[in-house]
């Protein structure tokens, strides 16, 4: 049995998916955010970057949601291609999510719903690159039916988890 240790936010569900979508079976213990849950000692010896999710899967700990995916993918053999070019198509799209989409949806959400003033370049440059990010993503989806090609991956969950909320994050 698998412990999620998570909240939900895109990078939380990007795990509960991908666990739903293998049918390994989890248990999951809720992080309070507003509380500061993930800063508590118990936590932070799990994660020392204090951020959700956190898998435990029989004794190994696993933080960082993509590592994670890579983790669930790799114990199944599943949602993730064997074959180096799939492979590396797919670790790809899921490090565009990781290092682009995610970022820059983050920082939209932050300046345009937390920020304790309006400070509307901020707004703008996030939500337009995540706007920009949005349209690789079409065209990359007007080429194959998946991110990664012909196959359901990893890439596509990390991705779907954060686009989801384009609304939210004034997209």
């Amino acid at each position: 049995m698998i412990d999620l240790y998570t909240s939900p936010t895109p990078n939380g569900w990007k795990v509960s998916v991908t666990l739903e979508e293998l049918g390994l079976p989890y248990r999951v213990f809720p992080i309070d955010l507003g509380a500061g849950e993930q800063k508590r000692p118990e936590f932070l010896a799990m994660n020392p970057n204090g951020r959700i999710p956190v898998i435990v899967d029989d004794g190994v700990v696993v933080f960082e949601s993509g590592a994670i995916l890579i983790w669930l993918a790799e114990k199944t053999g599943r949602l993730m291609p064997t074959d180096p070019v799939g492979r590396s198509r797919t670790l790809q799209w899921l490090m565009f999510q990781m290092g682009g989409v995610g970022p820059m949806m983050g920082q939209a959400n932050v300046f345009s719903r937390y920020w304790h003033e309006v400070y509307q370049p901020a707004i703008d440059r996030y939500q337009n690159e995540s706007r920009r990010l949005f349209e690789v993503l079409d065209r990359r989806l007007g080429e194959a039916p998946y991110l990664a090609g012909d196959d359901y991956t990893i890439a596509d969950i990390a991705n779907w988890c954060w686009v989801r909320t384009w609304r939210w994050s004034g997209v």
